[in-house]
């Protein structure tokens, strides 16, 4: 059975999480604050961790746990779920070496769905690479395996929305998305502005490693198209 922690200091929320992931088939334990989570974790680590980002009275208590996490275990998933969703918080969560970044408003279905994306690519990337599950594009390699993403076989390290987001593009290039079209093929509901710094920050990996990279086509008022060159 999978364990899964949530640190979340609204007890309500906490309960109604870990009852609903409860009845998944996941072990859950719930934590109100850092100290408490922190003090589990080093005796013993979850299988994946949900944390929200303003625990008790540290504002980013969240993010000083998530850095604790990740100096335990570089593979651990960890997803921010919070009612914060400036992209300030957003990119800080995810360069803190978070798998994902969800806001409160999300379906319990739909953080059901991520977390159990989430355990598949853990389980995905202990087997061996299965040919079947590879798309190539040009320089683009993606396994909807390991939902993993390769660039001139360099590995881009995406996380699960950004993943889903750039399978959607790349699976049809040259036919125009749409940000509802991104948003759904990721799962995730969120305002245009967050699409759009999702969409930043996969290109941003993409020049890390080839500062001539230009495959995300932006087209005004109408989305995004993945072009081949």
């Amino acid at each position: 059975m999978k364990k899964i922690a949530i640190v979340e200091d609204e007890p309500a929320i906490r309960e109604n999480y870990i009852e609903m992931l409860s009845a998944q088939g996941y072990q859950v334990s719930g934590f109100e604050n850092r100290a408490s989570a922190e003090a589990a974790f080093k005796n013993a680590l979850p299988d994946l961790a949900i944390v929200d980002i303003g625990l008790g009275h540290e504002i980013d208590g969240g993010f000083l746990l998530c850095q604790t996490l990740r100096s335990l275990s570089k593979t651990l998933p960890i997803i921010f779920l919070t009612a914060r969703d400036s992209e300030i918080d957003t990119v800080c969560g995810l360069r803190m070496g978070a798998d994902d970044y969800l806001t409160k408003d999300i379906s319990l279905a739909h953080l059901a769905a991520r977390i159990g994306a989430l355990f598949r690519r853990m389980e995905a990337l202990e087997q061996p690479a299965d040919a079947n599950a590879l798309i190539t594009r040009g320089q683009l390699t993606l396994d909807t395996q390991r939902m993993q993403v390769f660039w001139q076989q360099q590995l881009v390290d995406l996380t699960v929305t950004e993943f889903w987001m750039l399978h959607s593009l790349a699976q049809r290039p040259g036919h125009v998305k749409s940000r509802n079209d991104l948003m759904s093929d990721a799962k995730i509901y969120v305002d245009d502005s967050t699409i759009t710094s999702h969409v930043k920050r996969i290109r941003k990996k993409f020049i890390a490693l080839d500062s001539t990279f230009d495959c995300i086509d932006t087209v005004y008022g109408m989305g995004y198209r993945w072009e081949q060159h």
